[in-house]
Parts: structure tokens; sequence; C-alpha cells
């Protein structure tokens, strides 16, 4: 059930020139990036190297100190409640109230979206939740917690999605199964932004991979490619090396 239909905006996330930075000196500088309507981007690099900051930014979740992001065409500062009724994201942990049901948290969601709450029991049975919906979520497994999320993320089939490690703690089941539904939405024209450590998973679906260093992004992975995970870690050390001058002249300065 589709509740939902694809803006006509070709840029459905860009991020020009964003910086965002943190009082313990960590943060992210430079970010350009731009996904279109009907791609699917992963994001990948070591951890701490400013994944999870950049999709906060991209969901307003954090400001940037510098440059712009716009979602579906607006820019993220002044967006509107129905261009984010248009969004689906899972950061970091599943959103979803401890005492309610599966069923119940997902109607919440429905009703935060302002969509048909009909939807969830379509939901339920996309994710193979029907056996766990009256279950309350703090007593769920990792794994159905995890599907849970998804579930409340997706179920109103989303223009922009934005999802940070979503493969973590599910079975080869249901990472099939999200598999085949993020590259529904894509053929259906969404744009899907996905984080994850599993390059092999990720160049199943993504039509590009971009690489995270120490809160930059330093280029791009090819999907066809063979080994991915040596060129990747070899990609990491050359940018590491490319900015040791840079570090020992900001040590250098520190230490005057």
């Amino acid at each position: 059930m589709t509740l939902w239909t694809c803006s006509p905006v070709t840029e459905a996330l860009v991020f020009d020139d964003v910086s965002r930075t943190f009082r313990a000196g960590a943060g992210v500088s430079g970010l350009d990036l731009r996904l279109d309507a009907g791609e699917i981007v992963a994001l990948v690099g070591l951890n701490g190297a400013g994944k999870t900051t950049l999709m906060r930014l991209a969901l307003g979740m954090l400001r940037p100190h510098g440059g712009t992001v716009r979602v579906l065409g607006q820019d993220v500062a002044r967006i509107a409640p129905s261009v984010w009724a248009r969004v689906g994201s899972f950061i970091e942990t599943p959103p979803a109230y401890p005492e309610l049901t599966v069923r119940e948290n997902l109607r919440m969601t429905a009703i935060l979206r302002g969509v048909d709450e009909r939807l969830v029991e379509h939901t339920l049975k996309r994710w193979n939740l029907d056996a766990v919906a009256d279950r309350r979520f703090r007593r769920l497994s990792l794994g159905n917690r995890q599907r849970t999320g998804l579930a409340a993320a997706l179920q109103h089939d989303p223009d922009l999605i934005v999802l940070d490690e979503p493969g973590n703690a599910l079975d080869p089941t249901s990472i099939i199964a999200l598999r085949e539904h993020l590259l529904a939405r894509a053929a259906s024209g969404a744009a899907v932004l996905v984080s994850s450590h599993h390059l092999d998973e990720m160049a199943r679906i993504a039509d590009r991979i971009v690489l995270m260093n120490a809160g930059r992004l330093i280029g791009e992975l090819d999907t066809s490619g063979a080994d991915l995970e040596r060129v990747f870690f070899e990609s990491i050390r050359q940018d590491d090396e490319r900015r040791e001058p840079e570090r020992a002249a900001t040590a250098a300065g520190g230490l005057r």
C-alpha cells in the first residue's frame, strides 16, 4: 500500500560544502554530496569517520556550522513538516516506545506521519512481524527490534531514506528482505543513503559507494570492482598519508 508519490525534485539530498565541529575537535568538513531520485548511495568508512554525523545533518538532528543541506529541494533549516513526512530514517537505535507493542509503535509512527493506520497490518506482514505484533518492544530480541525500527522507518514508502547500519542484528532472511525493499523503493523513484560495514552487501544494491575518512568524503569505490575490502583499506591508508603533514602542522601549532 503506497501512501506517498515521489517528489518531482531531482536532487533528493544535497550537501554543499557542509561542516560541523564539536568541542572535542572532531567533526566533518567540506562535505559535498548529491543523491538523485532513484539512486542508492552507500556511505562507508571506519568507526569514527563521521558517517553518523553526516546522516544526522541530513535529517536536521544537527545543524551545520558552514554550508547548506537541502532535503527534497528545501533547506534543512527551514523545511516544512509535510516534507519531513516524506523522509524515512533509522539512526543508531530503533526509534520506539519500549512499553508499547510492535503494532502500537507502528500505529504511532503512522499517526505522526499523517498516513492511514490501516497501513500497519500490511507492514507487519511485509516485515514478518505478525508473531510479535502484540509483544512490548522492550521484550523483543535485538533482531526483532531492528526489524520493527526498519518497518517504522519505511512503512510509508518515503521519497528519501536514510539508514545507519540497518543490517545490524538482522538474520540472512531479513537482510534479503531489506535489500529487496530498498531496491524496490529506488525503482519507484526514492533516493536511499545507507551506511554499512558490509561492503559486499552494499555492492549488491548501491549505484555508488562513497568513502568517508576522518570527517571528509574522499572518493568512491567501484561497485563492480574485485576485492573491495583491500581497495577500501588502501584508500584509507593513502588518505591518512596525505593528511599527515596537515596533522603534524596542527600539532606543532598547539605546542607553541
